[in-house]
């Protein structure tokens, strides 16, 4: 069959062809003729030619032509919800911006350029979201997956996924490969922290994110509701990532059990409640980019004591004797050593050393 298709007029023309065979072998009339047939159409046709035939869609009577256009009209909209499909599915993890269409308890309905509908659950939205009808609207293609032979294509915007295209927008050398983005954890609406690294020592990847007085990464920030975003230069060294995630506190001390992962960290008293953050969140989002478990404990400091103190117990010259090199209270003359002292002040090795242990015995 040859279909000739005039989209101007929107009318077509079907032709039949068939192979002239002998009359009374005829095994397909769809594909062969009689020649007695064919001479009605044309008395010089011969067995072996063919004969094109046109078929008038009227003839095939209304049943037939209903049916024929239900069946065109399902097999075009399969193709259309295939075609949908496999288009959302090349776009996941990618941003695309559409219109909200309507607004629901437990989601929104979004247009995407071409009018295909999108959902966004609310488990999807930043927790201060609002969205009226017709707001556009910013986020990530998270899934795509066939419901009742329909694409349902779910769109995000508390995946960690989005924050990493909104720095590959705002920052040219992250979406040129200067600067990598190692690993990015959200709680969404609240706080992220973001580990950065650079392959060219001239870029700082920090700065660069941040931009000029905050200029790129306030964009960012703006996008998602004001989310606190903390950028950290990421290292593998596990001590100095975990320094870096709880700053904006100072660390003292850290001890590392690699087999449980867990990490304690001590600080002055001052700097506890800035390493666990408004809420926790400081600390909860330091343990998800490092991967350790952070204890956090204050470090308890001794109180310096004078050396006057120790009148009752250490003769008056020989605390004069110590003053007269800078050493004024215990702990200044327990960071020296009892050779250097010695050597310092004109007292005997023994004598700095009943010293070091009447001071040492204070601390005890």
């Amino acid at each position: 069959f040859d279909v000739i298709i005039n989209p101007e007029k929107g009318d077509l023309e079907i032709w039949r062809n068939r192979i002239i065979v002998e009359d009374g072998t005829v095994e397909n009339p769809n594909q062969q003729i009689a020649l007695s047939d064919a001479r009605k159409i044309d008395k010089t046709y011969e067995v072996g030619e063919e004969v094109a035939e046109e078929i008038k869609l009227a003839d095939f009577g209304r049943r037939a032509v209903l049916s024929l256009r239900q069946n065109l009209a399902s097999r075009i909209l399969d193709l259309e919800k295939a075609n949908l499909f496999n288009k959302y599915t090349e776009k996941v993890g990618e941003i695309i911006t559409g219109e909200v269409y309507q607004v629901w308890k437990k989601e929104i309905l979004v247009l995407d350029d071409e009018e295909n509908e999108l959902v966004m659950p609310k488990a999807e939205q930043i927790p201060s979201d609002f969205f009226r009808k017709g707001d556009s609207v910013k986020a990530i293609v998270s899934r795509v997956e066939m419901r009742n032979n329909t694409p349902y294509i779910v769109l995000s915007r508390t995946a960690p996924e989005f924050l990493e295209r909104l720095f590959e927008m705002e920052v040219p050398e992250i979406f040129d490969g200067l600067i990598t983005i190692k690993k990015i954890v959200r709680i969404p609406g609240e706080r992220a922290k973001v580990a950065v690294e650079s392959y060219d020592d001239r870029v700082d990847p920090v700065g660069a994110c941040v931009g000029m007085k905050g200029s790129r990464i306030y964009s960012i920030v703006k996008e998602l509701r004001n989310e606190n975003i903390d950028v950290v230069n990421w290292t593998s060294n596990s001590q100095l990532l975990i320094q870096r995630a709880l700053n904006p506190a100072k660390i003292s001390s850290i001890n590392l059990n690699e087999e449980t992962k867990t990490a304690a960290v001590y600080l002055k008293p001052n700097e506890v409640s800035l390493a666990i953050g408004k809420g926790g969140l400081n600390i909860r989002l330091a343990s998800m980019l490092t991967g350790y478990d952070i204890d956090v404990y204050r470090e308890v400091e001794e109180e310096d004591v004078d050396l006057d103190e120790f009148k009752d117990e250490i003769d008056e010259w020989i605390i004069n004797q110590l003053k007269s090199i800078g050493c004024d209270t215990a702990k200044s003359v327990l960071e020296l050593s009892v050779e250097d002292l010695a050597q310092r002040t004109d007292l005997e090795v023994e004598t700095v050393q009943e010293v070091v242990r009447i001071l040492k015995s204070e601390f005890e």
